[in-house]
């Protein structure tokens, strides 16, 4: 069983950061001593660079984002900046500091009635997928929800991501609807699929 530990580095108002060690099969494979820990982001480079590495290889090799053009690293510590407070970003670091994972909560909706609701955001490094980084991610975006007073999680997925279908479903979200073909990337039209956890 994953064991918790204590992220030394995570600011004092937020202690309850948990670190994750597992042993736990990958692949038909065991894995021994995988180590991981949660802290928030920092608008610093490493995290920056770290983050923005595996955000572009979503957006130029799958369709877990519909963006289409790589960010840049001024754009991606502007992001950084822009997740804090109620809003943060996380990531997932091993040991050395290397960055192999990081999720997000944002604004659902600009207008004033969906302020009690946010949408989530969660991207794994393909090396490190099925290890249980996009779950401690996902559950500490919800227990962050929480903590900042919102009420709904939102996610909004494309259709034929189901890795995330599935990880949400894990973690408490229910199925509310499907939009159909909104999206076109790669060319091919995608539905995205909407989920919903209530804190």
């Amino acid at each position: 069983m994953p064991t918790a530990r204590r992220d030394k580095f995570a600011p004092p108002f937020h202690a309850g950061l948990r670190g994750l060690a597992s042993g736990r099969s990958v692949g038909g494979q065991e894995q021994d001593d995988e180590r991981f820990y949660l802290r928030l982001a920092l608008a610093d480079s490493s995290h920056a660079e770290g983050t923005r590495t595996i955000y572009n290889q979503a957006v130029e090799a799958t369709t877990a984002t519909f963006e289409m053009t790589p960010r840049t690293v001024g754009e991606q510590l502007e992001w950084v900046t822009e997740h804090s407070g109620a809003y943060p970003a996380l990531v997932a670091l091993e040991p050395e500091g290397e960055v192999v994972g990081f999720g997000s909560l944002s604004p659902y909706r600009p207008r004033p009635a969906y302020s009690t609701s946010v949408e989530d955001s969660v991207y794994v490094h393909k090396d490190y997928r099925r290890r249980g980084v996009g779950r401690a991610l996902l559950e500490e975006l919800v227990s962050l929800a929480k903590v900042h007073g919102f009420h709904a999680v939102m996610a909004r997925i494309a259709g034929d991501n189901e890795a995330s279908v599935s990880l949400h479903s894990a973690c408490g979200f229910e199925l509310i609807g499907v939009e159909k073909e909104v999206g076109r990337k790669f060319g091919r039209w995608l539905d995205v699929v909407c989920m919903e956890r209530l804190v």
